[in-house]
């Protein structure tokens, strides 16, 4: 069992940076992908972006390529997601969720179905 706890989240005005963090339990952390996905209101949940157990390969959404950033610290079981030049289309609440399989390509990392965990969420708000 791997529980996930968000946090970062808040209210900021557009074109600041953000960095949200995800706490991990369980000594398993390490050999779990990871993604992050948000969920705006009336929307459906989307992906934002992904990262493998061992930090290698990266995926994102074209929304927010070259504007979020994720990566990972398995020493101490978190992962993170960078955002900068933040717009108001970013609002949403941001989950992040752990991928037990051992396979992560970037089909499959966008794939919410495909994660087993998931954090209660945490908000992002931009104003403009």
């Amino acid at each position: 069992q791997v529980q996930l706890v968000e946090s970062g989240g808040g209210l900021v005005q557009a074109g600041v940076s953000l960095r949200l963090s995800c706490a991990a339990s369980g000594r398993t952390f390490s050999s779990y992908a990871m993604g992050w996905f948000r969920q705006a209101p009336g929307k459906e949940r989307e992906f934002v972006a992904g990262i493998s157990w061992n930090g290698g390969p990266t995926y994102y959404a074209d929304s927010v390529k070259g504007r979020f950033t994720i990566s990972r610290d398995n020493a101490e079981n978190t992962v993170y997601l960078q955002m900068k030049s933040l717009k108001p289309d970013d609002t949403a609440v941001y989950y992040c969720a752990a991928d037990t399989d051992f396979v992560f390509t970037p089909a499959r990392a966008r794939e919410r179905d495909e994660y087993d965990y998931w954090g209660q969420g945490t908000q992002v708000t931009v104003s403009s």
